[in-house]
């Protein structure tokens, strides 16, 4: 199988096309991000799209892989968290409850383009203040939507999800596997 290109530079991403023995090659994808007004999982979809095609222009005789990731509570987005304390109020706003982590994908190759959305529910224990602020102190989900990483430290505070563990990761790895052999 060719390499397939990855229009993402995430480390989580890389691991997960590693994991399900998928060949790849970064080429980071410099599309506009900057999109509001839309649900969740319009957006995943929307954003890997744009990130794909970018990519996809460059390389039309190459499958071409987009994704985006984000946490999600009562349709309310959780992005990145710009400082500690962003951090601190999104983990306390998903403690003690559950929340959606949507991650859409865009395939592109010479056969045309696919496009899909995985979600998974994440139910999160309660935390004290004492834990949220430990936890923020680890710095772990800074770079993370979120504020947080499921793989890592703060694994100890999922109490259950329903869905795609890798979902949650950052990319529905067993479904690109899927739509991958289906070309």
């Amino acid at each position: 199988m060719k390499p397939i290109i990855l229009a993402s530079a995430s480390p989580r991403r890389k691991e997960i096309l590693e994991k399900y023995n998928i060949p790849f090659v970064v080429e980071v994808s410099n599309a506009d991000e900057d999109c509001t007004g839309l649900t969740p999982k319009d957006l995943v979809m929307e954003l890997s799209l744009r990130k794909a095609d970018a990519v996809y222009k460059n390389h039309p005789k190459d499958i071409v892989i987009g994704a985006d990731t984000v946490v999600a509570i009562d349709n309310k987005i959780l992005g990145k968290p710009e400082d500690d304390e962003e951090a601190y109020m999104m983990i306390d706003m998903l403690q003690g409850t559950s929340h959606q982590v949507h991650t859409g994908v865009t395939i592109c190759s010479p056969n045309g383009q696919y496009s899909f959305a995985e979600k998974t529910n994440v139910f999160v224990k309660r935390m004290s203040k004492k834990e949220i602020e430990d936890y923020i102190a680890t710095g772990e989900g800074r770079d993370k939507a979120g504020s947080y990483a499921i793989q890592g430290i703060f694994g100890k505070y999922i109490e259950k999800y329903e869905g795609d563990y890798d979902n949650v990761v950052g990319l529905p790895g067993k479904r690109v596997k899927e739509e991958l052999l289906k070309l």
